[in-house]
């Protein structure tokens, strides 16, 4: 073969789809063997893709059923929350008006619905969808399992706006190259994940503490009981999923906002017109002129008119950003300004019913149809937050920052929807706990404020980020991005910690064991990978093994799991070492999460045989996102048969040499639909489909030169008669050995490894290693049951490392 940059032969395939192509010999020399596979592209749309108007209302109207329980059912606590002791000045109403009528119009209408929902990954929100974001752009993932093939998938490649820039390559190559960026990136990430998980906690506890208050004359233990035991309830019913009550979400939530609009125009125009004065910004001015550090504390009480908006991007990958802005705009944001205006209203003339705000503004006609309004929607809040705590999880599981836990898919319908059953009572127990600990909303309202503004500033230093390095926007408004909100966002931050010891630590508390013990099993995880990496086994082992008789080979297909993809595990090398035989067909299997929400079926296996290729040893990586599920036994057993078998239909259609004329044939006869294709997978996987990208990537650069020439005699032959395709004798052998191989069994095989701290190791890191890390794995899910391997066809093979 010719060496790349000299005099090199061209192919020029002159078919209808690969018109006027031509294809240099540099270009088809492969950048790894892997890349077979995944050379095929699928060209589905993304769910980022445009959606007519009609689905787009609908998803707005499904929407606000989803996500706006939390900041709907804020008006049940705002104003008793900001004056804790009480309304000292009338115009005070008015500066704090003012406060949540511009908290509003920035920060959830502005920040969120208008910037940081285009900050998604391929449709999905949330911490760790901008995390994943900025690693498949630049490679800041602390494992080093990147592979080339990984960016040649549909939903991996990124639509930059602008042309490159020396300041985002200047910030890429940065981070890139510095370890200590990779570290805090990671943490941030995880950082804002378990504040999120703390929201999950909070949410329903000061939702349903609200809503039950309304109960008349209840002392507030009774109070507390009740709350308690609708909790119970919320958590037990978590396990039929959201999809069989979701329908019944969107007309309640409506039904809120239609309530609490209503009434506050009621107040509004009976009580004092006048309080929408406070449109003005000036009364912000005068509330801090006149108030100084109280104005400054109440901010604490302020800032939770705007919890759950972080659910606006978290939620996302349900529904779509123009349906979220749609909603938001136009239902919400005028029915909590109504809302708060009404309020104002009624507390200029009642100013000390400001404990009880809500419920004493309600005219006595609808008070108990509001009332069972009011606890609908925060039975609805609370399910939203637990939701999305689900999909958090399950996100964080999936990039390898979470000991393993069960998920299960509750909707075939709606992606994204998952429950964790030992999340889910975990969450039931802190509930609980918190409730019966704080019993008012007061309290509550100190904890809970801390971790929703939290996020917003990992949101904002985040989205900053990827403005800087993937949007390339201009730095002007880079900058007024960032100044603007993270100034008001540290303002409200600093008096919410001011706040600290009356219930502030709990969601840093709690934040700070989610963090350690994420950071703790992601450590482990990495150092383990690299063990193995370092370790693997060589090429001259496989080889040397092919020719020793006396390992027998058995019936059957041998799955090894391993978590390395760029090479044999060392643990394959100690199974043999221990069992001296192995199956007629061995697959090592590596379950790889990508950082992208979903990767499509056809796109999923990536292939590769081990030499000597008669040995039938091969490697497989399978790659799932963060949002996929992992098929059942059977299925998952079929898909990797049929795709193994394409995989070795495509590579020997390659090594045998097959001309021009008869790729140009084959996708002649695809285009005219008489290729027999037994589904959509196999479609997809056909040798036939997509010749030029075969052409492209998937020449191994171990061809012959009589090859070239057939290639070279083929072009210039202008033969008129049909040339029908010759069948691969070979490729069809070895498919129907892999196909009887199956029929035997598929058998699996998972490396048992312990892993400890060297000797040398320090007191802390044997501490991690040899303990935290220890407890966290033997009281978590086993590997088998996170990957639903059937236990009676399971072995597993003992082995320590030493990281």
């Amino acid at each position: 073969m010719a060496e790349e940059g000299g005099d090199q032969p061209e192919i020029n395939l002159d078919d209808k789809g690969l018109k006027d192509r031509k294809v240099s010999w540099a270009k088809l020399r492969r950048v790894d063997s892997l890349n077979l596979e995944a050379g095929r592209l699928s060209f589905k749309p993304s769910r980022s893709s445009q959606l007519s108007w009609k689905t787009t209302l609908k998803l707005a109207f499904q929407s606000i059923g989803v996500i706006y329980g939390d900041i709907g059912t804020s008006p049940l606590y705002v104003f008793a929350s900001t004056f804790t002791d009480g309304i000292r000045h009338n115009d005070d109403i008015l500066g704090v008006l003012s406060l949540i009528i511009y908290t509003l119009i920035l920060i959830p209408m502005v920040k969120y619905v208008f910037i940081v929902l285009w900050a998604n990954d391929n449709g999905d929100g949330g911490t760790f969808a901008l995390y994943s974001l900025i690693c498949r752009y630049a490679k800041v993932s602390l494992i080093p399992n990147d592979q080339p093939e990984d960016r040649q998938l549909s939903n991996y490649r990124l639509d930059t706006p602008s042309n490159q820039l020396k300041r985002s390559q200047k910030i890429k190559e940065m981070l890139e190259n510095s370890k200590s960026a990779k570290i805090v990136l990671f943490l941030v990430a995880i950082l804002g994940t378990s504040m999120v998980i703390g929201d999950g906690v909070l949410t329903p506890c000061i939702s349903v503490l609200s809503a039950v208050g309304g109960i008349k004359p209840l002392s507030q233990d009774a109070v507390v009981l009740i709350s308690i035991a609708i909790l119970i309830i919320i958590f037990c019913v978590q396990r039929f999923g959201t999809d069989k009550v979701g329908y019944s979400f969107a007309p309640a939530i409506c039904l809120w906002f239609l309530f609490i609009s209503g009434i506050g125009l009621y107040n509004l125009f009976k009580h004092d017109p006048s309080v929408l004065r406070a449109f003005n910004p000036k009364y912000i001015i005068d509330y801090f002129k006149r108030n100084g550090k109280n104005g400054w504390i109440s901010l604490g009480g302020v800032v939770l008119c705007i919890t759950g908006t972080e659910a606006m991007f978290a939620d996302l990958g349900h529904f779509n950003v123009r349906a979220i802005q749609i909603s938001f705009s136009g239902i919400v944001f005028p029915a909590l300004v109504t809302a708060y205006c009404g309020q104002a209203a009624y507390l200029s003339k009642f100013p000390d019913h400001v404990a009880n705000t809500f419920y004493d503004s309600i005219p006595d006609p609808i008070y108990w149809p509001t009332f069972v309004v009011a606890n609908a929607a925060a039975i609805i809040a609370s399910q939203a937050m637990i939701s999305g705590t689900f999909a958090i999880v399950s996100q964080s599981l999936s990039l390898g920052c979470f000991p393993r836990v069960k998920v299960v898919h509750t909707s075939d319908k709606h992606e994204g929807q998952v429950y964790i059953p030992e999340i889910n009572y975990i969450l039931m127990i802190a509930c609980v706990i918190v409730t019966f600990g704080f019993k008012t909303t007061e309290k509550l309202g100190h904890a809970y404020g801390i971790a929703v503004v939290a996020v917003m500033v990992i949101t904002t230093c985040l989205v900053t980020l990827i403005m800087l390095v993937i949007w390339k926007t201009k730095i002007w408004w880079i900058a007024s991005f960032f100044v603007i909100f993270i100034t008001m966002e540290s303002i409200y931050f600093s008096s919410v910690l001011y706040k600290f010891i009356q219930g502030g630590y709990l969601p840093l508390a709690f934040s700070l064991v989610l963090v350690a013990m994420m950071g703790v099993w992601h450590y482990v995880h990495q150092r383990r990978y690299m063990f193995e990496l370092n370790n693997k086994v060589s090429s001259d082992y496989v080889r040397d093994l092919a020719k020793n008789q006396n390992i027998s080979r058995i019936p059957g297909i041998g799955l090894l799991y391993s978590e390395l993809v760029q090479g044999i595990p060392p643990i394959f090398s100690h199974f043999i070492s221990n069992i001296p035989s192995i199956h007629s067909v061995i697959v090592i299997v590596s379950v790889k999460s990508i950082p992208i929400s979903k990767v499509v079926v056809e796109e999923r296996f990536l292939f590769r045989q081990v030499e000597p290729r008669d040995y039938r040893m091969f490697r497989c990586v399978v790659r799932y996102g963060y949002n996929d599920k992992i098929e059942e036994p059977k299925e998952f057993e079929r898909q990797l048969v049929e795709n193994l078998k394409e995989f070795i239909r495509q590579e020997n259609f390659i090594l045998e040499g097959g001309s021009t004329e008869q790729m140009r044939e084959t996708v002649n006869i695809q285009h005219s639909g008489l290729l027999r294709n037994d589904d959509k997978a196999r479609r997809s996987s056909s040798p036939a489909v997509h010749v030029e990208e075969a052409l492209e990537n998937q020449i191994p650069s171990r061809i012959s030169s009589s090859s070239i020439q057939s290639f070279n005699i083929a072009k210039s032959t202008n033969s008129s008669s049909r040339i029908t395709p010759v069948p691969l004798q070979g490729a069809e052998e070895e498919m129907q050995f892999v196909q009887k191989e199956m029929e035997h069994g598929v058998f699996y095989f998972i490396g048992e490894t312990e892993v400890v701290a060297e000797q040398d190791s320090s007191l802390l890191k044997k501490f991690v290693v040899n303990y935290a890390y220890s407890f966290l794995r033997k009281n978590f899910r086993e590997g088998e049951k996170t990957l639903a391997i059937p236990r009676t066809r399971l072995l597993r093979v003992g082995m320590t490392y030493e990281i």
